[in-house]
């Protein structure tokens, strides 16, 4: 009897990987523009993240938060420091759901208040709490119900933002670029707008950085380049490198009244050495400026062979490494042919948008041999 259950599995099994590269049982290379959902942030067994494992492994595999570990300091201590603003309150976690699920219970314990407006298009993680403020049916319908006092708005329109935040709203959760919506960003004037409307109404703006932190559209937060600071701001994905870890930072005033929460593993020390590395690492070596560098040259390259070779493609957007490619026919099927046929690794972001979200890592040479195999597959 073979095990497996809740996902499918795609027929490549992975047995390695460094760097921009997974490596199959088969011997078979494949360029990884996927990144297992942004995860995979400073490339496959970066030499750093595995010494400080290996090393904390031998000191202290686990203890519980309530006593401190020189590792865990660390990083709540880097985190507060590389935090937007004034925000200098870390709770650790285990994924991204998680970070969110903190969040909605702290905006709520701090504001006693209940109502959230998220936003259409939105996708804040799948247990019960993030799961109901996330905007697409098929995610929630086997699952209700869900939690209630969730209002939706349309992402980008800053008059129904506004119209939707008053004196019983807790909190307004936003994704400066909307990631499983199909890679949307938005524009600087609406991030804006959603931070005037909560501070007039006493509630606290959520960014869910989950997939956009730690350089993955060019700075090191996706909403640095607004010049807006968020109440509380929730990151996980490419933390630690690929080792799970949730951080939801928060202002003084959501901490002073966050209320009871908690978490057995909050703060693993072995986790915690992985993302102490991997932030070292993306400072150190100014991987949101690469990110930004080779993202530009990426959406130019897509749009000159769209061009060239006109190619099935409605629209190209993002910011940094985080790119959608809106094509004509199913991604899906572009995605396996990708794979199959070209050895490259994406993702779908909805029915017809190819996602990209490669390690920061990556270099031209890697961009172009993306665009090679694309032309190949879509032409």
């Amino acid at each position: 009897m073979t095990g497996g259950f809740v996902f499918s599995e795609k027929p490549i099994e992975i047995e390695s990987g460094e760097g921009a590269y997974l490596y199959g049982s088969d011997g078979t290379s494949y360029l990884d523009f996927g990144a297992s959902y942004a995860v995979a942030s400073i490339g496959h067994a970066h030499p750093a993240v595995t010494e400080a494992v290996q090393q904390q492994a031998a000191d202290l595999t686990y203890v519980q938060a309530s006593y401190p570990v020189e590792t865990r300091t660390e990083l709540y201590q880097k985190l507060a420091t590389l935090a937007p603003g004034d925000i200098e309150n870390v709770w650790l976690c285990n994924s991204g759901t998680e970070a969110n699920e903190a969040a909605m219970k702290f905006a709520r314990s701090a504001t006693g208040r209940s109502k959230i407006v998220a936003t259409k298009r939105g996708f804040h993680g799948r247990t019960m709490g993030a799961l109901a403020m996330t905007w697409k049916n098929k995610y929630k319908a086997p699952f209700e119900p869900l939690a209630g006092g969730i209002d939706f708005v349309p992402y980008g329109d800053q008059e129904a933002l506004t119209a939707a935040v008053d004196e019983e709203t807790a909190a307004v959760f936003l994704e400066p670029v909307q990631g499983e919506g199909g890679i949307h960003p938005a524009d600087t004037e609406y991030l804006r707008c959603a931070r005037e409307a909560t501070q007039e109404a006493g509630a606290a703006l959520v960014f869910d950085e989950i997939q956009t932190g730690v350089g993955r559209t060019g700075s090191l937060w996706a909403s640095d380049g607004a010049g807006v600071t968020p109440d509380i701001l929730t990151t996980a994905k490419g933390i630690a490198n690929g080792l799970p870890l949730g951080a939801t930072l928060v202002r003084d005033w959501i901490a002073e009244e966050s209320g009871d929460h908690g978490s057995t593993f909050s703060g693993t020390p072995i986790v915690c050495a992985a993302a102490n590395a991997t932030l070292e690492t993306i400072v150190e070596e100014d991987i949101p400026g690469n990110a930004a560098m080779i993202g530009e040259h990426l959406q130019a390259a897509i749009t000159d062979a769209v061009e060239d070779h006109d190619l099935p493609v409605r629209e190209i957007r993002g910011e940094g490494l985080m790119i959608g490619v809106e094509v004509k026919r199913g991604a899906n099927r572009v995605l396996k042919n990708l794979a199959l046929s070209e050895q490259v690794l994406a993702l779908p972001a909805g029915r017809t948008v190819v996602r990209l979200l490669p390690p920061l890592t990556i270099d031209t040479a890697h961009a172009d041999t993306f665009i090679e195999s694309f032309v190949e597959v879509l032409g």
